[in-house]
């Protein structure tokens, strides 16, 4: 799918160019679900997209009731997975904000999420959204040969995700962000799983880009010439690989991967591979995502200044 042209303003909404998303988020905030029925069940084997679909609508209804309404009334699949999904970001939320409801919320969330594979054993859909949670007990299963640092994780949860669609993308990066510093991991940790999950991937994946999100997340400004660390051969070369083997393959996508286009633009930006960069940055469009930019500064300002720096238009 082509994202479409920039016409001068930004979009952020995480809908992207997927129109018909975009159009039923407007309908769930509104409080109606019929139509979230239909996008979810028209990406039935399709786990990519029903795993942007469901994350984008559950980001929708999380601060309403929509999801126990339509479960209520149309106990199916997919009202099954968007209250799994809704669940799941209220437990993280509530960790995140130490709130007292915390311990029941994930609970919650932990039964929505077996209820939704029981509806539909064959998505891994559920199982990742219960990985995304797998940080809040830090679950320490033995880390399988071929790391450094062998650091344990939820390795068996992983695996079965794994069993069901072996290049889950959301499965990947939920795996990923366990082991970073914020959630109680480490840097060299993070970017020994990067680089393990990212050798096992096809050439042409998008999953070649986890080394450059460890990178990023691992980002110290205070460190010295902290912003020099993408011009080193082995992130230059990681970047223009995908830009070479993954970025002709974006045209093909039911919706632009702005997320990953992003890190690839950025880590383009840094390595002086402003030519490449622009590649990426035409291919995302009008379309825009926070990460990787708001580490760096304001989100709309770091874009503005990579689009400066490879001659496109930015808004006035």
């Amino acid at each position: 799918m082509a994202a479409g042209l920039f016409e001068g303003q930004y979009v952020w909404h995480p809908a992207a160019d997927d129109r018909m998303l975009a159009s039923v988020c407007v309908d769930v905030r509104a409080g109606r679900w019929a139509r979230a029925r239909t996008v979810l069940a028209e990406s039935r084997g399709d786990h990519a997209l029903r795993a942007h679909r469901s994350l984008v609508l559950a980001s929708e209804a999380a601060d309403s009731d929509l999801a126990e309404r339509w479960l209520a009334e149309e106990p199916a699949p997919e009202a099954a997975l968007l209250w799994a999904r809704v669940a799941v970001l209220r437990a993280l939320r509530a960790a995140d904000a130490r709130d007292a409801r915390a311990e029941t919320l994930e609970r919650i969330a932990l039964s929505a999420c077996d209820r939704a594979s029981a509806a539909d054993p064959a998505d891994p859909t559920p199982w990742v959204a219960k990985l995304a949670m797998a940080r809040l007990h830090r679950l320490r299963d033995p880390a399988p040969h071929g790391l450094l640092t062998s650091p344990p994780g939820p390795w068996r949860l992983f695996a079965h995700v794994l069993s069901l669609d072996p290049w889950h993308r959301e499965a990947h990066h939920r795996f990923l962000a366990f082991f970073f510093t914020r959630h109680g991991g480490s840097v060299n940790a993070a970017w020994d799983v990067a680089a393990f999950l990212a050798q096992r991937a096809p050439a042409h994946s998008a999953l070649r880009l986890l080394p450059l999100v460890a990178l990023v997340e691992s980002y110290d400004p205070a460190r010295l010439l902290a912003d020099r660390v993408w011009e080193q051969p082995q992130w230059r070369s990681t970047a223009l690989a995908v830009h070479r083997d993954w970025l002709p393959t974006v045209a093909g996508y039911r919706f632009t991967p702005v997320l990953d286009l992003a890190y690839l633009a950025h880590a383009l930006i840094l390595a002086r591979r402003e030519a490449e960069a622009r590649a990426a940055l035409t291919a995302m469009g009008p379309y825009a995502s926070r990460m990787p930019w708001c580490v760096f500064g304001d989100p709309a300002g770091q874009l503005s200044r990579a689009r400066r720096a490879c001659g496109l238009p930015v808004p006035p």
